[in-house]
């Protein structure tokens, strides 16, 4: 079973930029497609970005599409998640989840606090 440990959040400016990091542990980042949701104070967790396992094909949500970018090094069995232009409603705990492509075996992170101030 794959283990995620996430790191790289922190406080920032509006206009700022993180990059978070979710690096694997127990086995690698082979065959599984990683996730990044946030969830704010009292609201659902949403998702965020996704990169697949086969060609590292990224999707994003309408809300941070152009100011995050999703990426992956196998090598380091870790995923990436680049944000720049941050607002403060990008502030929330982000986790990352990965999903074994062709099994139910998944997992997720304990989550990072990005916060965002005006």
């Amino acid at each position: 079973q794959v283990q995620l440990v996430e790191s790289g959040g922190g406080l920032v400016q509006a206009g700022g930029s993180l990059r978070l990091s979710c690096a694997a542990s127990g086995r690698t980042f082979s065959s599984y497609t990683v996730s990044w949701f946030r969830q704010a104070p009292d609201k659902e967790r949403e998702f965020v970005a996704r990169v697949s396992w086969v060609g590292a094909i990224t999707y994003y949500a309408d809300s941070v599409k152009g100011r995050f970018t999703a990426s992956r090094d196998n090598a380091k069995n870790t995923v990436y998640l680049q944000m720049n232009s941050l607002k403060p409603e990008d502030t929330a705990v982000y986790y990352c989840h990965a999903q074994h492509d062709w099994s139910t075996n998944n997992a997720w992170g304990q989550g990072t606090q990005v916060s965002v101030s005006s």
